[in-house]
């Protein structure tokens, strides 16, 4: 199964220069957590999350209105093309711990987005095409929810906690 089967399109965006609060409302209205940023060429260079606006608003402690998407996007980006394959698209989120990816055309402009939502969704349709799918989703889910910060540091955060308690 390719990409471009269960990819939501179109892409909705935001540019790297608009202010957060206008990231934040396309995300309210379109009922979603992420989306691609584009660059002046309609290239994407990045993407934002729900949960990076709010960070960049708490530790800037600054309100949306005056940050800018650039401030808060992540820059390090991992896309794909519509014609790979959604077990590619899996191996990406896994190594990248990612929930949603951009799915770009030749030029690195926006055509769509596939999620993790997206492929679950497909893994448990009676007629799905994905070769194990549900196992492959569980997988991925657990790679993505890794921990990112080293255990020493969590165990030490823990501690913390308890003993504030």
């Amino acid at each position: 199964m390719k990409v471009q089967d269960l990819m939501t399109r179109p892409a909705i965006t935001c540019h790297v220069n608009d202010p957060l609060n206008m990231a934040a409302h396309r995300m309210w209205d379109q009922d979603c957590g992420a989306l691609p940023v584009v660059n002046d060429e309609g290239r994407v260079t990045g993407m934002i999350t729900d949960r990076d606006i709010c960070m960049a608003a708490y530790t800037q402690g600054r309100s949306l209105d005056t940050l800018l998407v650039n401030s808060a996007m992540a820059s390090h980006l991992v896309s794909v093309h519509p014609e790979q394959s959604v077990q590619e698209v899996e191996q990406l989120m896994s190594t990248h711990q990612v929930r949603r990816v951009p799915v770009v055309d030749g030029d690195g402009k926006p055509v769509g987005v596939i999620s993790i939502d997206d492929i679950a969704r497909e893994a448990v349709q009676p007629d799905s095409k994905l070769k194990n799918g549900l196992v492959r989703v569980a997988h991925t889910f657990a790679a993505i929810s890794r921990p990112r910060i080293p255990k020493k540091v969590a165990s030490m955060h823990a501690a913390v906690r308890a003993v504030g308690a």
